[in-house]
């Protein structure tokens, strides 16, 4: 049950930034985002004292017409957002009550200066209308979660590559002065990237990019092993098999990936990719299951523009049986015994310029 006091404090001050704000539309955009509010200490103080749990959402807004910016209240916390998060540890920790954060959101934001603070975040992006009862089912334990991150969530935004060259936004005019001229920033008309095949897990992963969270990670109510890892050679592709073991104490879900690592050849390559995954079902503790996941040469190929060919190489293929993209459990070896031609492809649609491309 949610603290009074707090949950007076948040309808108030919602209802009147809703009245606030209505006034300000601004054509398809709507109102204005509610903006988070600095929550004053003795109403922190007393839900200390009488909650169980201090749960804090972290949200940012959907919406389409604008890119991502490297700014507070879009990839950063705001200042308050910043403060509550310390304000409610503090505060809980003193009493020896735990805080979660739940991050609603639709994309990656900083994490890597504050996820040390609080016992625990909830990733549970933008579920919908039933949001609110699926995470309370995680929270009470009714669920155990079992996702795991498709994307990276880096240290900073700089250290995204593409950061160097995406294409900046278009300043939109104040909503008070509707007829203020758009300025334009770099990027826009032409844009390089750069990034060629590094793109998310490739860059971080490849160039050694210290990152928050690794792509593929997630965390469980339970812990798993993995054993008797094997990979084989068969029609139409590549199979690999592993035993997954439930060690906890409660039931739940693993997911498990496979990445491929070629050969090193002249072209480059990624340090690995991804080429399988799978889910176990629910395993009670100390149950397991074997999981079997396929590969084929597709995807091991890479494109070799010389030749407008997809091309396999010879050689050992390290594959690695992971539970995130920096969490190898098992390691193995493939070996393809000579290059191969997967598709030949015509090559109608080269580039009209020489590209500027990062290379290892």
């Amino acid at each position: 049950k949610m603290e009074q006091e707090v949950s007076d404090f948040y309808t108030n001050y919602i209802a009147e930034e809703k009245a606030r704000l209505a006034t300000q539309r601004r054509g398809m955009w709507g109102a204005p985002t509610i903006a988070e509010v600095e929550v004053k200490d003795k109403v922190i103080e007393k839900a200390a004292q009488n909650a169980d749990v201090a749960l804090l959402t972290i949200g940012r807004q959907a919406g389409e017409g604008s890119d991502r910016k490297n700014a507070q209240g879009d990839w950063l916390l705001t200042d308050v957002e910043q403060n509550m998060i310390a304000k409610v540890t503090e505060q809980f920790h003193a009493a020896g009550k735990k805080v979660v954060v739940i991050m609603n959101i639709g994309g990656a934001i900083e994490t890597a200066s504050w996820k040390n603070t609080p016992d625990a975040i909830l990733l549970a992006w933008q579920c919908g209308q039933e949001g609110g009862n699926t995470v309370a089912d995680v929270l009470a334990g009714k669920v155990n979660p079992s996702g795991k991150l498709a994307m990276t969530f880096a240290n900073t935004y700089e250290s995204i590559k593409s950061s160097e060259n995406f294409p900046g936004n278009y300043t939109r005019p104040a909503a008070t002065d509707p007829n203020a001229p758009k300025v334009a920033v770099e990027n826009v008309d032409y844009t390089n990237y750069e990034e060629d095949i590094y793109v998310g897990y490739r860059y971080f992963d490849t160039f050694g990019v210290d990152v928050s969270y690794p792509f593929g990670y997630g965390l469980s109510y339970t812990t798993f092993a993995y054993d008797e890892a094997s990979v084989k050679a068969v029609k139409g592709g590549y199979e690999v098999a592993v035993k997954v073991t439930n060690t906890g104490k409660v039931a739940g879900k693993e997911v498990v990936q496979v990445y491929a690592a070629a050969p090193a050849n002249a072209a480059g390559q990624p340090a690995q990719e991804l080429v399988a995954f799978a889910k176990t079902k629910s395993l009670a503790p100390g149950e397991s299951e074997v999981l079997t996941m396929s590969f084929t040469n597709k995807d091991i190929a890479w494109f070799d523009e010389a030749r407008n060919a997809w091309v396999v190489d010879g050689g050992d293929y390290a594959i690695a049986v992971a539970a995130s993209s920096r969490d190898a459990k098992a390691n193995l070896s493939l070996n393809v015994a000579k290059e191969k031609v997967i598709e030949e492809v015509i090559g109608d649609v080269a580039p009209l310029q020489k590209l500027d491309l990062l290379k290892q």
